[in-house]
């Protein structure tokens, strides 16, 4: 059975914005969640964009970070991934900075953001 989610995590209703990502188990720092976008150029921001990444909330102070791996200038060869960054607790959304004037964090991705990790910071 397909499921886009790992089956601790589940999407709810936020107090951030619309609907968020949240998990039902306390999680460590450092744990791997998933991928959250993939770069194609034949989509919309030249990204496809999976559960974790479209469901996942804005915060200054967050608790999740995204790495971004591979290629970024290849279709399909560049991935932006989703890890926590310290222990969260049970049944917490999940957040990462985002802000499209971040030069960390371009929909259109650049050289200098390959292989990095974008924490808002």
């Amino acid at each position: 059975m397909y499921r886009p989610l790992p089956d601790y995590l589940r999407i709810d209703d936020s107090n951030i914005e619309g609907r968020g990502l949240f998990t039902s188990k306390a999680l460590p720092g450092g744990v791997y969640l998933g991928i959250t976008h993939i770069i194609d150029d034949r989509f919309p921001d030249n990204m496809i964009r999976t559960p974790l990444g479209g469901f996942i909330n804005h915060s200054e102070s967050p608790n999740c970070e995204i790495e971004i791996t591979g290629d970024l200038h290849t279709q399909g060869g560049g991935r932006y991934h989703l890890r926590t960054k310290f222990d969260i607790t049970a049944n917490s959304e999940l957040t990462v900075c985002y802000t499209l004037t971040n030069p960390k964090f371009k929909l259109k991705p650049t050289k200098e953001n390959t292989e990095s990790t974008v924490s808002g910071r």
